[in-house]
């Protein structure tokens, strides 16, 4: 079976497919990055006839469904969601988020004397040569007839014959050529990243949490839109709390929602010492609620994956996604973060300064909500928490290999008394650097 297939495709049907659902685009609830230059020279590319990259999508597994019968998986838009965005953005008309939550349109003006793209101004809007907003042409209910009568009105210059030629130019650029590399469903993570660098131009990465949060917001049957923007909103807001207004505004669907009200009082919190990214909340709602490190195994967990059969089922799709929206919801809530953080204090981190690498607190984090939801008292909890961190720092326990170590420790911490494994650690290897340290000595 061949890793990829390319195939082409049309600006018109790609979009197409994206208000249909065959293709999910996970970033479309999330700040765009382009800046309206960037859309205007995409446009004009497209315009132009010239290529504008390839689009990859990476396709979800069929999971065999408790009555017997396959569901079909979505393409998941990996690498090209802010062209494809772009596009939604000029052609379609859509608003987009910026980078405080807040919607916007990005109109697209365009001079057909000239056949020249420019970002919408004031000077635009002043001026009949100008088409204001592109947008309006690509309506269904526009007519070439009527537009063309107008503009010549306004503008007895123009040839109608030459103006004609120029708008079908233009509207044609819903059917210009896209190239789509479809990854096939059975590569893992290392080599979907290794495809990717080598095909886009810009050599950028693609991190394993990125992977795991596109499969996560495209299953909506499993409330993976929820939990995606409530470890999105999350690690936002613990930055900027005074977004959360925009948020709560221009999200309606998501206002109405728990979620929502489990992250509401970061608009009233302030503090530098943990400030865990997306990336942070979602390894340690997978460490604790899943006893395991890598990252990529929750992808194949929220396609299905059965990893004994090697069969994709619905069951461990549903399972796996109600255990880490619990995992996440335990992670934000308030109480949780805030007691946590006291005893992040209590060990001498009063300050971010003081805190040599946050993988330690995401572990340590991760540890603090295990034993809570095996009922530890809230003074041995404290108790455990605060000694590793203190051990783990000291020993640079989680400088190298984090994923395997995440996985060992937390599955030691699941089975034995936390005492007798921060013992166990505290006799061997911190022992061990006291006796290299007095040596040296």
């Amino acid at each position: 079976m061949s890793n990829y297939n390319v195939n082409n495709s049309t600006v018109n049907a790609l979009l197409g497919w994206i208000d249909e659902g065959i293709v999910a685009i996970p970033e479309i609830q999330r700040p765009f990055v382009w800046s309206a230059t960037k859309v205007r020279d995409l446009l004009d590319s497209l315009y132009k006839d010239y290529p504008i990259g390839y689009i990859i999508t990476w396709q979800n597994p069929d999971a065999r469904l408790k009555d017997g019968t396959v569901s079909h998986g979505k393409k998941i838009l990996i690498d090209g969601q802010q062209r494809v965005t772009a596009l939604m953005v000029a052609i379609s008309g859509h608003e987009v988020l910026d980078g405080k939550y807040k919607k916007k349109r990005i109109k697209i003006a365009f001079h057909p004397e000239k056949e020249k793209f420019e970002v919408q101004n004031s000077a635009i809007l002043k001026d009949k040569r100008w088409i204001p907003d592109i947008a309006e042409i690509f309506k269904p209910t526009f007519s070439s007839f009527n537009f063309i009568t107008e503009y010549c009105n306004n503008n007895p210059g123009m040839n109608p014959d030459e103006l004609n030629r120029i708008i079908q130019r233009l509207i044609n650029i819903r059917h210009s050529t896209l190239g789509i590399i479809d990854l096939n469903h059975t590569l893992d993570i290392k080599m979907v990243t290794e495809i990717f660098i080598r095909i886009n131009s810009t050599g950028v990465s693609l991190s394993q949490a990125d992977f795991v949060m596109s499969k996560i917001s495209v299953n909506s049957q499993h409330d993976g839109p929820i939990i995606r923007k409530t470890i999105d909103y999350f690690s936002h807001l613990i930055e900027h709390p005074n977004i959360f207004e925009n948020i709560r505004v221009n999200d309606a669907e998501f206002s109405q929602t728990e979620a929502l009200r489990k992250i509401q009082w970061l608009k009233d919190y302030n503090s530098n010492i943990y400030q865990p990214s997306y990336s942070d909340v979602l390894r340690v709602a997978y460490t604790f609620k899943f006893l395991r490190g890598p990252l990529s195994n929750l992808v194949s967990l929220l396609s299905g994956r059965d990893f004994e059969t090697r069969e994709f089922k619905d069951e461990i799709i549903e399972s796996s996604f109600a255990d880490l929206k619990d995992g996440v919801m335990q992670f934000v809530d308030e109480t949780n973060f805030k007691r946590f953080l006291m005893v992040v204090k209590s060990a001498g981190m009063i300050d971010k300064k003081l805190v040599r690498s946050i993988t330690v607190l995401n572990f340590a984090y991760a540890l603090y909500l295990l034993l809570r939801e095996q009922n530890y008292s809230s003074s041995d909890i404290n108790h455990a928490v605060r000694k590793w961190i203190v051990a783990s720092t000291l020993t640079e326990r989680y400088s190298s290999s984090i994923e395997s170590r995440f996985s060992a420790d937390i599955k030691r911490f699941a089975k034995e008394n936390p005492r007798d494994v921060i013992q166990s650690v505290e006799n061997g290897e911190i022992g061990i650097i006291f006796c290299i340290y007095f040596t040296l000595l």
